[in-house]
Parts: structure tokens; sequence; C-alpha cells
């Protein structure tokens, strides 16, 4: 998931250290796809339910959740699931230390009363945090956290209450949640390696929004922003990109990442999307290399053979007289040039 794939969430700090306030960003992307997403997900914060993005990697999940949080309008709490988090990472702890008073009464000059009291402090954590502010929570890849630790949520969810074991002896063992608080998860499929299997309990308190692959249209916005490329360079890319996604063989599907990675690197270079061009088929097994490329006929490479195949499908051949007039073996100098300049 890259926060390039839809936009460029920027942040100001808030006066909270544990919360930013997104703003919206000059390149992000706004087409019917997009729009009609994020108009559903508004509707459900609106209504006050949780919003869950799920979707492959790449599908533009994180970077979703930051333009929406940004329409919301309220400072964002961000927290990134992480298998070794325990409840207290969430919500927070008393082990933070120790806060020590002491009183000494000389009413009488002639006795002397001391009272000492050591009590330990409590520090909240990001979760606590945001349901004390009434921020946006952001849980990205929440379901890389175990279940347990992310049970603490459900109460949260469902009752509006947050339950603090470690402040029962000070008589506030739970918090009420701010009525502007709003959270918004993410995650990757369970298949994927370091994810957990969501607990129903907390699936069934939120809304789910499965994310797949933009259309082709937003694909192309999204590159020809990101990498300055005109919209028919960003075209040969992006179907590239769309048929090497299709090819069953392919174990690791290539994402819009590796569509944007190739545009900026082409538009470094002043190059083309051209089959027969030395420089961009190299550029394309670089990037789109998988596991699959591992795989030989002949003592060859079958991805090579596949990724060849598609570029020649879909992009014109090298010959084609380039924009600027150059041709394919400038285009390579130019290259080697910026290389060594670097």
């Amino acid at each position: 998931m890259t926060v390039e794939s839809l936009s460029q969430a920027q942040a100001v700090d808030s006066s909270d250290n544990d919360s930013v306030l997104p703003e919206a960003s000059d390149t992000f992307v706004t087409t019917p796809y997009v729009e009609e997403v994020t108009g559903r997900a508004l509707a459900y914060l609106r209504a006050g339910y949780p919003v869950h993005l799920a979707g492959p990697s790449g599908t533009g999940k994180t970077t979703m959740a930051f333009h929406l949080a940004a329409l919301w309008g309220r400072p964002v709490t961000l927290i990134h699931g992480n298998d070794e988090f325990s409840v207290s990472d969430l919500i927070g702890t008393n082990d933070a230390g120790y806060r020590r008073s002491k009183v000494v009464d000389n009413f009488i000059h002639s006795v002397v009363r001391t009272e000492e009291e050591m009590r330990q402090m409590w520090v909240d954590n990001r979760l606590t945090t945001a349901c004390r502010n009434g921020d946006t929570l952001i849980y990205d890849e929440f379901n890389r956290s175990r279940p347990e630790a992310n049970n603490v949520l459900l109460s949260v969810m469902s009752e509006g209450i947050l339950n603090l074991p470690g402040l029962r002896t000070a008589g506030e063992g739970y918090l009420d949640v701010g009525g502007d608080f709003r959270a918004i998860f993410t995650s990757n499929p369970e298949e994927y390696a370091g994810t957990h299997k969501t607990q129903d309990a907390l699936a069934d308190r939120m809304i789910t929004i499965r994310l797949d692959p933009p259309d082709r249209d937003t694909e192309i916005k999204i590159v020809k922003s990101k990498s300055g490329l005109d919209e028919i360079e960003a075209g040969h890319i992006v179907d590239i990109i769309r048929e090497l996604r299709g090819t069953g063989e392919n174990k690791t599907r290539p994402t819009l990442r590796a569509g944007i990675a190739m545009g900026k690197i082409l538009s470094t270079v002043s190059g083309q999307a051209r089959f027969g061009d030395r420089l961009f088929h190299h550029i394309c097994y670089d990037i789109l290399s998988t596991e699959s490329a591992k795989v030989l006929h002949d003592g060859q490479s079958v991805f090579r053979q596949w990724v060849d195949d598609v570029i020649k499908q879909v992009c014109p051949p090298s010959g084609v007289q380039p924009a600027d007039g150059s041709d394919s073996s400038k285009v390579l100098e130019k290259a080697q040039s910026f290389w060594h300049q670097s």
C-alpha cells in the first residue's frame, strides 16, 4: 500500500503530539471511482460507523484513509498494526514511573506529622488519546495486531466506552469516548504474511469497503500525476501493469506502485515506453521482478519473456519517433549521463 497510489497525504502538527491534522494534497487524483468510494465511506462515518478499507497491497487503502480523514476535518491519531502489540500498547500503561507526594503538618509546634504517598503514573497511548480528544483514529493494517490486543476496541465501537483497567484504583476505570471520535481501519488479505484472522465480533462492528485495483482511467491519471508523463505514455505503462496483473502464472501480481515507479524513472531519464528499447525493457524487468522471475525454460527466464510479450502487445516499437525527436539510443545516453551525474 502506498500513499502515492491515490494522493500524497500532508500533515501539520496539532496541539497533541500524538495527533496530526491531514490536508488534501494538490496532486490528489479524483475520478468517478474515487468519488464513489469516498462518498460511501463518508456516509458511513456520518452515521457513526467505523469504516474498514480492505484489499490487496497497492490499492490505495492508506491513502484513501488519510483522504477521508482530511475531508472529515478532525485531527488524526495513527496506529500501525504490530504483532507485538498488547492492550497496553493501545490504551496506555501505569508503569511509566511513580509520583511521590509528602505532607508535613506542623500546626502544633511541638507535634510534627508527616504523610507520604507514592502512586504509579498513568500515560495514555494513542487509542486512549483519540478517544479522549474525539480524534479520527486511522488503524493501518490492524489485522497485523493479534486479536486479543484488538478486543479493547469492541466496547469503543459499540458502547462508546473505553475500558482502562490500569486506572481502576483511581476511580477512572472507564472513559466515555468523545462524540467526534471516528475510526478508519485498513487491512491486507488474511493470506498475507504476518496477518491474523479478524475476530467476528470486531468485523461485525465496522462497515467493510473492499478495494480492488482501480479502473484503467484512474490508474492512468495517477501515474500521469505522480510521474509527469503525458497521458499516452502513462497509458502504455498502466496497460503493461494490467496485462501482467491478469497473468495467472505471475505469482506476485504488480500493483500501481510499480507503474508509478516506472513512470517516474522514465520521466527522469526522458525515456518512453517502447518495445525494443533496451533501457525500457530492463526498467520493466527490475521493477516488475517477482518470484516467477526465477522460473527458467531452456536456461532463459520465463518471466522476462512474459514481460517482453506484454510490452510488444501494448507499446509502439522503438522505431516510432519520440515526441522530442530523439531515438532510443539517445534516450539510453541520457540515462547513462544521469547515472554518472548522480
